[in-house]
């Protein structure tokens, strides 16, 4: 009898120790500069992997912390980290046991097509890219499916089919079909009660000159980047003779609209690089850099994509630097550069060469080089379209 008795003791006392231990659970929402949720605590020199950038103002439940992350449970089975700086405790938000979807209506305007899915609260998601049939995937966290009706209009132009499925008791996945093989971008936000998916028209004419063009020559200002093994040349500087060359390449084929990061040596942060594409909406973006390894033998050219469905627009500048003689670094995806991240329009990151080569870094230097490599993207940029029509 006093044995059964301890043990009973015994294992309550374990069990309000437990409790006590157990961080408090906070609540509140996403806040800040294009907050973004990751995958895990891991990470390389540019951060962890990341689902993706989020809209403001999600509910997000904080379970535990680290010293610079917490980590929210989005539903059941699936939880995630956010910076500590795109969070804020909201003591106003009463929780509800389980929040619904409601009817979708997917519908065209002037400039896209638009899907919106009504949704109680604004709640985590993620979203990614599906090709060969293209698609646009969305899993909304912590909801259920309570809608009769999908809604799609005439006016739609690039959304073939809306449908969804509950996947799991509190995770509702959306699958958006597109009718091009090549997707053109979209954007996700909270529009009072709906979800809206903003998803970009392929152009109707496939001609460089139609195109508007962003490039973005990397680094500038404070930032440097690498610097040369022999001749210390720099890499912001150069990024930007390139970005320039590539600029006049682009005019002379009768490209009527460049968007550039920066025409002078500046700083520009790149979430606000980020921001300043998305207000300017570029058919698509071409990111100059060069690389650096601590192994001096090391060298050649490489292009980088994160999402699969931006991934020919990489394929295409590659074949066609390879053309110059460099050594192939290789096409290398789901990469966690910063302007790979957005989902808005189609965007390939250019590692010309390697500045902590010295074969490379002589080609970095020659003028004649810059000029080739101008016109070889140029050149990768018109195959992509091509194979398009």
């Amino acid at each position: 009898m006093r044995v059964y008795f301890f043990s009973y003791l015994l294992l309550v006392g374990l069990s309000l120790s437990a409790q006590q231990s157990q961080p408090k659970m906070l609540i509140g929402r996403s806040t800040g500069k294009l907050p973004s949720m990751v995958y895990s605590l891991g990470e390389d020199r540019l951060g962890a992997a990341k689902l993706g950038y989020i809209d403001t103002n999600i509910v997000l439940r904080v379970v535990d912390s680290t010293k610079e992350l917490y980590k929210v449970q989005l539903s059941k089975y699936h939880s995630a980290y956010i910076d500590k700086a795109y969070f804020k405790v909201d003591s106003s938000i009463q929780l509800k046991p389980f929040y619904l979807t409601s009817s979708y209506l997917a519908k065209g305007d002037t400039l896209y097509d638009v899907v919106n899915i009504r949704v109680d609260e604004h709640l985590p998601y993620k979203s990614w890219m599906e090709i060969s049939p293209s698609k646009i995937m969305i899993d909304i966290y912590g909801v259920q499916a309570n809608t009769n009706w999908i809604t799609q209009l005439q006016s739609l132009k690039e959304v073939k089919n809306v449908y969804y499925n509950q996947v799991e008791d509190d995770v509702v996945r959306v699958t958006i079909e597109l009718k091009h093989q090549q997707h053109w971008g979209y954007s996700i936000a909270y529009k009072g009660k709906s979800l809206s998916v903003h998803i970009k028209r392929q152009p109707s004419i496939l001609e460089l000159k139609n195109m508007v063009i962003a490039i973005d020559a990397g680094h500038g200002g404070t930032n440097s980047g690498a610097e040369g093994i022999k001749h210390h040349a720099s890499e912001k500087e150069n990024t930007l003779l390139y970005a320039k060359a590539l600029e006049k390449s682009l005019k002379k084929l009768g490209v009527k609209k460049v968007i550039m990061t920066r025409n002078i040596d500046t700083s520009f942060d790149m979430k606000d690089r980020i921001l300043f594409l998305q207000q300017q909406n570029p058919d698509f973006l071409i990111s100059l850099h060069f690389n650096s390894s601590d192994n001096e033998s090391v060298q050649g050219v490489s292009t980088f994509y994160k999402y699969i469905g931006f991934r020919p627009l990489s394929q295409h500048l590659l074949k066609r630097m390879l053309e110059l003689k460099l050594n192939e670094f290789g096409n290398i995806g789901n990469f966690n550069f910063g302007l790979n991240s957005p989902t808005d329009f189609p965007n390939a990151l250019v590692e010309i060469a390697f500045l902590s080569n010295i074969e490379d870094e002589k080609k970095i230097i020659s003028p004649k080089f810059r000029l080739d490599v101008a016109k070889k993207i140029s050149l990768g940029v018109q195959d992509w379209l091509k194979q398009l029509q």
